[in-house]
């Protein structure tokens, strides 16, 4: 006994600092995106005269306001465990419906249509993966290349441009100098975070993500749940691609290439968890603001882009070490 006791003593040192270099580490993943957020705002506003001006930082949250559309509406995907790669597709092919139904249903039909086009294909991508049965990561890419080839079919490959002057109106209009671009990313990221945070639905998305065995057990249709978040995702992502044609007042199938990795780096580096079960909009907000930071401090002090893409990923891949040594703490 006397040796079974010794043996644990010495154990619990060693138990003891496990868990608290994983608490710690949980602890940065929880409020680390904010303290480097806050880090980085104050050394640029530091170094440069041009940050901390009103003009800049408008143009740094219209600029971001495309992917934090798209990024709000992944986390969503994440949380419940699944992952949408077809979002950069859906972005571009929706911009090109809006463009080209402006004419036939007039400026407020087309803009109407991308968006919808948008949800019926964010819809389509849920049935996929859980209907389906596929793996939305397998899923969602290859659903997101036929995408992008109707898009190519659509336009023949050209630009689609739009004559009437009111379609560049939601890409380019003000309301009290602040663009309708950040005014339509604050409110959708604010309704979704709001039914994420506060309704049934929400705590079926973070059950899904956590156990879906065992939210299935307790009455969770798992499947609908599931379905529900890349139908949103794909309505976020004909938003923003509603929003960018109507800014250049074309639409255009090769745009958005890439855009899906840029939005999910945004998300895991807010600390959305990437196996599912764990995040929050209001990260991902702040992760889209961080990398937008990066790029605009970094074109401000005159550093080369190489160093921006290398910046981004060493963050990522942080973010995503991190995320994994706070799950094994917890298994």
């Amino acid at each position: 006994m006397s040796v079974d006791v010794q043996d644990r003593a010495s154990v619990l040192p060693g138990r003891t600092r496990t868990l608290a270099t994983r608490l710690g580490l949980r602890s940065l993943r929880d409020y680390g995106i904010v303290a480097s957020f806050i880090a980085l705002f104050v050394f640029l506003s530091v170094s440069t005269d041009k940050f901390l001006t009103t003009t800049n930082l408008l143009n740094i949250l219209d600029q971001s306001a495309p992917i934090g559309i798209v990024a709000v509406g992944g986390t969503l995907v994440l949380i419940a465990g699944g992952l949408d790669l077809s979002v950069g597709a859906i972005y571009a092919f929706c911009g090109v419906i809006a463009a080209e139904a402006a004419g036939p249903l007039g400026v407020p039909g087309g803009l109407a249509a991308g968006v919808l086009c948008g949800l019926g294909l964010g819809a389509l991508n849920g049935t996929l993966v859980t209907a389906g049965r596929i793996n939305s990561f397998i899923g969602t890419l290859g659903s997101g290349i036929i995408f992008r080839g109707f898009a190519l079919a659509i336009t023949a490959g050209s630009i689609v441009a739009v004559d009437q002057v009111s379609f560049a109106t939601l890409g380019t209009g003000e309301v009290l100098g602040v663009k309708y671009s950040i005014v339509v990313w604050a409110v959708f990221a604010g309704l979704v975070g709001l039914l994420l945070w506060r309704s049934r639905w929400g705590r079926y998305i973070y059950a899904t993500g956590a156990n879906p065995a065992a939210a299935r057990l307790s009455g969770v249709r798992v499947g609908v749940v599931r379905a529900s978040t890349f139908a949103i995702s794909g309505l976020a992502a004909g938003l923003a691609g509603v929003i960018v044609a109507s800014r250049v007042a074309t639409g255009q199938a090769d745009v958005g290439t890439g855009f899906e990795l840029t939005a999910i780096a945004a998300i895991v580096v807010g600390g959305t968890s990437i196996q599912g079960g764990d995040g929050a909009v209001w990260r991902t907000i702040v992760g889209v603001l961080l990398l937008a930071l990066i790029g605009n401090g970094l074109n401000l002090l005159n550093v080369s882009p190489t160093y921006q893409q290398i910046i981004q990923g060493a963050i990522l891949l942080a973010a995503v070490g991190i995320d994994a040594w706070t799950r094994r703490g917890r298994a």
